[in-house]
């Protein structure tokens, strides 16, 4: 495959129209047509669904999106990467960051770093642990911020001071936001949301101890962000951390923090051995730096 027909064939599917996409990216519609046409015959499978004014993806176009969206970006750094060599701090950093108070403290460390290097660019993603982890394993990131338990054999790190408090989101109309902590016993029979991770579902077991098979989970959550609407609607009451709640600006909500505390440190990871530009090298001596300050 060609990154030029990968290109075509997400232009395609972004617009669902054939006729759209060619006039989006200078060809005519049959040489286009002809292009996905061929595609499909080299990967033997139907990758759309032609409709008279629309186009939709089959199954095997959707896991060819993901697919070729991964392969581009990829693509589009490298080149990114060795055209900035003739400029040795400028390019792009790309960050991965999970949602948590610490990520504001890299955000102010990207603003320092900006002010003595504002030619470099920051590509920033948010998602879950895992997600990051992958994204690094791929090449699609460079750094990522994770909050632990997390495994991170793989990586090289560093561990940042700040750490995140668990607890418990809820509405302040709870009688349990009358407390100035949550004890294991407070939970039994509560309406719980937790991460769907099984790291952070086997540390938050043990803190429960014997208590855990008690507890009543009415669902699962891969980002803090999902669950804030809804703990708003009474859905239940989220294990998760103090973060959390600066989110979202609410009057409705509270957190309460476990006792005894649990605690998570918060890492900077990024691949072994991995080559670093004259940029990265940089950026990270600059979190060394700022952290050991």
């Amino acid at each position: 495959m060609e990154l030029r027909v990968l290109r075509y064939f997400l232009t395609v599917a972004r617009v669902e129209n054939i006729t759209h996409a060619a006039t989006i990216l200078h060809v005519t519609q049959p040489t286009l047509s002809r292009q996905l046409a061929d595609l499909e015959k080299n990967l033997e499978t139907q990758l759309f669904i032609r409709g008279k004014s629309k186009i939709t993806l089959t199954d095997a176009g959707m896991l060819l999106r993901q697919r070729a969206e991964e392969i581009l970006t990829l693509a589009d750094k490298t080149e990114k990467e060795f055209k900035d060599q003739n400029n040795l701090v400028g390019g792009t950093i790309s960050i991965g960051s999970v949602e948590s108070l610490t990520s504001n403290v890299i955000l102010q460390l990207l603003k320092d770093f900006n002010l003595e290097y504002p030619q470099v660019k920051y590509h920033i993603y948010s998602g879950t642990g895992d997600d990051i982890k992958e994204r690094i394993d791929k090449g699609l990131l460079d750094v990522g911020i994770l909050l632990e338990p997390i495994h991170i054999e793989k990586y090289d790190f560093i561990r940042l001071p700040q750490k995140e408090r668990w607890g418990v989101l809820m509405k302040t109309s709870s009688p349990l936001a009358q407390k100035e902590y949550v004890t294991s016993t407070d939970l039994a029979g509560v309406p719980l949301l937790i991460s769907s991770r099984s790291v952070v579902q086997n540390e938050i077991a043990s803190w429960f101890a014997d208590e855990y098979a008690h507890l009543n989970f009415v669902a699962t959550y891969n980002l803090i962000s999902n669950i804030l609407n809804l703990v708003e609607e009474g859905l239940g009451t989220a294990i998760c951390i103090e973060g959390a709640l600066a989110m979202k600006q609410s009057d409705t909500l509270c957190f309460r923090p476990f006792q005894p505390e649990l605690q998570f440190p918060t890492v900077i990871v990024w691949k072994k051995h991995k080559v670093f530009s004259q940029t990265e090298v940089r950026f990270l001596e600059h979190i060394r730096h700022a952290f050991q300050a």
